[in-house]
C-alpha cells in the first residue's frame, strides 16, 4: 500500500530557514533528510519525494460566479502550507508511521521556536476510485 507523508510549515519557517539558521544548521537538516530518503530507497519504500517552493510562489485557481479567479500566494489566511511530501510504498499503516515519526528529531536550531508542535501527516493512497471510500 502507498502512503503520501506530508510535512507542513509556515512561511515564517522557511524564513527562518533561510536567515536565521546558521550554515551548520542547514547543512545538518540536508544531511538528515538525505539519509532519511536514501534509507527508504535502500528499503525499497521509496516511491517519490518533492519539496515545495515558497508559499509566496503559491496560485490558487477557483472560480467565482462562473469566472475564473487567480490569487497569488501567500494566503494570509493560511497560517501552515504543505511545504514537501514522500510517498512510500511499505506493509502497513503502521509501518508508514514508524516512517514518519522518524522526522520528528528532524534537526533544527535549539532556540527555535515554531509556536505550535511540530507535525506530519500521513494518508493512504488510493490506487482506484473504489478506493477513495465515498
Amino acid at each position: 500500500m502507498k502512503y503520501m507523508i506530508m510535512m507542513f510549515g509556515s512561511q515564517k519557517d522557511l524564513a527562518d530557514i533561510a536567515g536565521a539558521w546558521s550554515s551548520d544548521e542547514v547543512k545538518a537538516l540536508h544531511e538528515f533528510m538525505g539519509k532519511w530518503n536514501n534509507d527508504l530507497v535502500e528499503s525499497g519504500e521509496f516511491v517519490d519525494a518533492q519539496g515545495l517552493s515558497q508559499p509566496a510562489h503559491a496560485r490558487r485557481i477557483s472560480l467565482r460566479d462562473g469566472s475564473l479567479v487567480v490569487t497569488d500566494g501567500p494566503y494570509a489566511e493560511t497560517q501552515e502550507v504543505l511545504v514537501g511530501y514522500t510517498t512510500v510504498d511499505c506493509a502497513s499503516y503502521d509501518r508508514a508511521t514508524e516512517i514518519a515519526a522518524q522526522l520528528a528529531n528532524t534537526p533544527h536550531p535549539e532556540d527555535s521556536d515554531l509556536g505550535r508542535d511540530w507535525y506530519v501527516d500521513i494518508r493512504p493512497c488510493a490506487d482506484s476510485f473504489e478506493e477513495l471510500e465515498l
